[in-house]
């Protein structure tokens, strides 16, 4: 296996976010690029996250999974600048890591055994879709985050809200002048704690995809040409706003 990134930051920025929600992932390289698919240790929140073929500057691979330490890589691929290169490779039981740039670096990284099913990302139907500029969801969730530990998302006649309701309230409301709103009413109440990691894959894309239903998973999507996040959050089930 030898994969060539021009850009490192497309593999370290989501890995860094990804290692603050589990510790041990399956990465899986193919005929298609690099992914890999977990859940977290309280079945709350699951991941996908994806680099295309075409995102590499160099590719050879045959199927290869590779279980890594996600803090371990995060403190590696840490070590890449913005003008830097990052080159890996696989033989046997090592992940070996390269960066290139002024000083040329290599790592060696231990692949480990990892015992967990399978996973594919789970086939939801929503009856909502909304697509805003990503710094706009970060604001409004910042400012619930202030009143509560959970919020709700809700789509009312063309409008979408996300608002907490406490002994203290917030609410952020956006219209159709604003962003994109498909679907029909709902409503349902999700965690702040995962929101606001979420959060920091919105700081680097431009665009989110937002997609949900009344008590239903939550469905948020970040990328680019360059790669693909995909966070799935379950309902928090208890008395609503």
């Amino acid at each position: 296996m030898h994969l060539k990134l021009e850009d490192p930051l497309i593999l370290s920025k989501p890995i860094e976010l990804i290692s603050e929600l589990v510790l041990e992932v399956r990465i899986k390289v193919n005929e298609y690029g690099l992914s890999l698919i977990a859940l977290d240790p309280a079945n709350v929140a699951m991941i996908n996250f994806k680099i295309p073929k075409s995102a590499f500057s160099e590719f050879q691979a045959d199927n290869e999974t590779l279980g890594v330490n996600l803090e371990n890589l995060k403190k590696i691929l840490k070590r890449c600048g913005k003008t830097s290169s990052l080159i890996l490779e696989k033989e046997e039981n090592v992940l070996t890591i390269k960066i290139e740039d002024k000083i040329k670096r290599t790592f060696s990284l231990g692949l480990i055994e990892i015992e967990s099913e399978e996973r594919d990302l789970p086939q939801l139907e929503f009856c909502s879709i909304i697509e805003l500029d990503s710094q706009d969801l970060i604001d409004a969730i910042e400012d619930v985050s202030v009143i509560s530990d959970a919020c709700s998302f809700i789509v009312k006649d063309n409008t979408f809200i996300i608002e907490t309701k406490e002994i203290d309230a917030a609410k952020a409301e956006f219209s159709t002048e604003s962003i994109s709103i498909k679907g029909e009413n709902c409503k349902s109440r999700y965690s702040l704690e995962y929101l606001q990691k979420f959060m920091k894959a919105a700081k680097i894309c431009e665009k989110t995809k937002i997609q949900f239903a009344s008590n239903h998973p939550l469905r948020l999507d970040f990328g680019s040409n360059s790669f693909g996040l995909t966070f799935i959050l379950a309902p928090r089930m208890e008395t609503e706003d």
